[in-house]
């Protein structure tokens, strides 16, 4: 069922370190040898694939969920590119510092490696179909911030955003003051969480649900469609991985489409 192909010890010159990468490519890519694809970017890269060297085997299992949708012909196939996060999790997927746990961020510089350095690089290796219509980023909790902060400071790169239990809370709201406008580019943005999701992340209170559903209010009042951003809000949704892989088929079937 397609392959994972892992990259390790890749350079990230713009934070000054390496990464370890995870390419995923479906079946059709070598089934199809003269068609090009869509790229879906993903964080937290160890815990994306049901893979023998994924932190666990049973994480978010995107490559299953992808498989399975293109097989039921709800979902064409896509790469994927899952980069693992990596000791300093909390600051590279922190775009802005959060006094409040003196969390120093420098998620601007692993937006700039994705942007600068991976995407190029991904272009020109595989068959991608590079456009933003075709390109996405998805993440949850802090990875789900990470993606809306790609969407927000790179439309003209990601067009695609997905994000589970998004920390769109974090640095007193910031997000809500960046995305401050429609970007007027093509735009496709799903959010979910848990209904009363909340968490205590060192001292500092995430109440996911109400914030998520906020930020939802945020983007319809800036103008977005229906068919530009979606709500889902589970009953009983916790955070935690086994809430996203439950949530991830439905996510990939209306963000990918």
């Amino acid at each position: 069922m397609g392959h994972v192909h892992i990259v390790r010890d890749f350079p990230s010159p713009q934070e000054g370190f390496a990464r370890t990468v995870r390419v995923y490519t479906p079946d059709a890519y070598d089934a199809w040898p003269h068609q090009r694809f869509p790229v879906l970017y993903m964080h937290d890269g160890q815990n994306v694939f049901a893979h023998p060297e994924s932190a666990r085997f049973d994480t978010w299992c995107a490559n299953l969920a992808l498989e399975h949708g293109v097989g039921e012909g709800r979902l064409a196939p896509w790469i994927i590119v899952a980069v693992d996060s990596g000791e300093g999790r909390m600051q590279d997927y922190t775009p802005w510092d959060e006094p409040r746990n003196q969390t120093k961020g420098r998620g601007d510089s692993y937006g700039r490696f994705l942007v600068e350095h991976l995407k190029p690089l991904v272009d020109r290796t595989y068959r991608t179909r590079p456009e933003p219509e075709w390109t996405g980023a998805m993440g949850s909790s802090l990875g789900g911030l990470i993606s809306l902060y790609l969407g927000v400071r790179y439309p003209q790169v990601f067009g695609r955003i997905g994000a589970l239990s998004p920390t769109v809370m974090w640095s007193a709201g910031r997000l809500f003051q960046e995305w401050g406008a429609h970007s007027r580019r093509w735009s496709r943005i799903y959010l979910d969480a848990g209904e009363h999701e909340f968490i205590d992340a060192d001292g500092v209170p995430l109440d996911y649900g109400r914030a998520t559903h906020a930020f939802y209010e945020h983007l319809k009042h800036l103008g977005y469609a229906d068919h530009e951003v979606a709500l889902v809000l589970e009953p009983g949704g916790e955070h935690h991985e086994r809430d996203w892989q439950r949530r991830l088929p439905h996510a990939m079937r209306w963000l990918l489409a």
